[in-house]
């Protein structure tokens, strides 16, 4: 399986020059491999080829006196870049085609020298390499020192070198690794994720929501009302843009952080991870979006996920329209309806149910079937909901 390794590079002060101009020279050419397509669109000519559209705006491009500066970064760069637009050209036509499922693709956008995230990318044909005093080198740049934190599994195939709206620059290595599976375990756990608390585990652990965000809310609101008084264009807006952005790295650095140490728990200590398949671009089009935004579902359940490939663990996601909250797990009853305010509930036949431990343990079950029935019907605990082909709304079953 293929993993990324990110680590933090520091150039001195002379070696920022080249990677900004490796930015650059990358942007350009992703830019006029766009333009070019669109205008032959315009005018009613053929697709441009990956081949035709390589000669025109890399190849061709070096000999004139308008983009001859191409020549003082790696080719890799440049192909790398028009590399991107090709994966982002068939994208966008898979998905109006409907060959491509899941959300539609919208198609790809010229890029701009103010975007928050520049990135460059070297593959083994750049021959990039890490010298023997630990510092990356990279052509036409030079050696940058880098911090390491860990060592690397293996060879990397690839380096993406990535500069943030703070201005820190870091190196992402791809590298090929074999699956390293943990001991066996007994224990398997059903987590229901919400925003009261962060995560409920089946066994009846709460994990607090740190509500990264609203914490730092203060912090944010003054660095934005000092940018806000700045004159554009001047050197003190710059540098209280760069300030806003610092407070708001440092907000996803934490819950980037936490997220890894509570995933690497859960898929240490469980031999399998059920949760529920959440809508998360849905809720976050409602009142509830920074709260859904500032909690970080999606990046959480997606490290579970390869996690679990990773060490051996088995990790399922339920069906989002199964009524978790509402069904007693002691005897199979859907209540009517359980407005959001509802924490705890009485079933009629007498069972207590805390809201959130009831759902995670409802979500164990239901994983546990799921995984066990091989020919894809519905197996759920007690009396099975509604089919999709029934009609009525789902609007009510959370």
């Amino acid at each position: 399986m293929q993993l990324r390794y990110n680590f933090r590079l520091y150039p001195t002060p002379d070696q920022r020059e080249s990677p900004a101009r490796a930015f650059g020279c990358a942007r350009v050419v992703f830019n006029d491999g766009l333009r070019a397509r669109q205008d032959a669109r315009e005018r009613g000519l053929p697709y441009i080829s990956d081949g035709d559209l390589s000669k025109r705006v890399i190849t061709q491009a070096k000999k004139t006196s308008e983009r001859s500066w191409l020549s003082e970064v790696s080719a890799v760069v440049l192909q790398q870049a028009l590399a991107d637009l090709n994966t982002a050209c068939r994208n966008f036509f898979a998905s109006l085609t409907g060959k491509r499922k899941g959300l539609k693709v919208a198609p790809p956008r010229f890029r701009s020298r103010k975007d928050n995230r520049q990135a460059i990318r070297f593959t083994r044909n750049a021959r990039f390499s890490i010298t023997a005093g630990g510092k990356l080198r990279l052509p036409k740049i030079g050696d940058i020192p880098v911090r390491w934190s860990r060592e690397l599994p293996a060879g990397p195939s690839s380096v993406t070198v990535v500069k943030d709206a703070t201005g820190r620059c870091f190196a992402s290595f791809v590298v090929e690794t074999a699956a390293e599976p943990l001991p066996e375990v007994m224990p398997e756990i059903g987590i229901d994720l919400g925003l009261t608390h962060f995560a409920v585990t089946s066994d009846g652990r709460k994990v607090d929501n740190p509500r990264f965000l609203r914490r730092a809310e203060r912090r944010l609101r003054k660095a934005q009302r000092d940018l806000s008084r700045k004159a554009r264009g001047s050197n003190n807006r710059k540098k209280a843009v760069v300030k806003v952005a610092k407070a708001h790295a440092r907000v996803a650095d934490a819950r980037r952080d936490r997220a890894h140490k509570l995933s690497t728990m859960l898929i240490r200590d469980n031999q399998a991870v059920y949760v529920e398949n959440l809508a998360v671009s849905g809720l976050g089009r409602t009142r509830l979006a920074r709260s859904v935004h500032d909690a970080g579902w999606s990046s959480f359940v997606g490290m579970l996920e390869y996690k679990a490939a990773r060490y051996g663990r088995a990790f399922h996601r339920i069906d989002r329209w199964f009524p978790s909250s509402k069904l007693c797990f002691d005897c199979g009853t859907v209540a009517e309806s359980m407005p959001l305010a509802v924490r705890s509930w009485e079933c009629s036949c007498g069972a207590v149910h805390d809201r959130d431990v009831n759902a995670a343990k409802n979500i164990l079950a239901a994983g546990r079937a799921d995984r066990l029935n091989a020919c894809g019907v519905q197996v759920r605990p007690g009396p099975a909901p509604a089919q999709r082909e029934e009609a009525g709304s789902l609007r009510g079953a959370a």
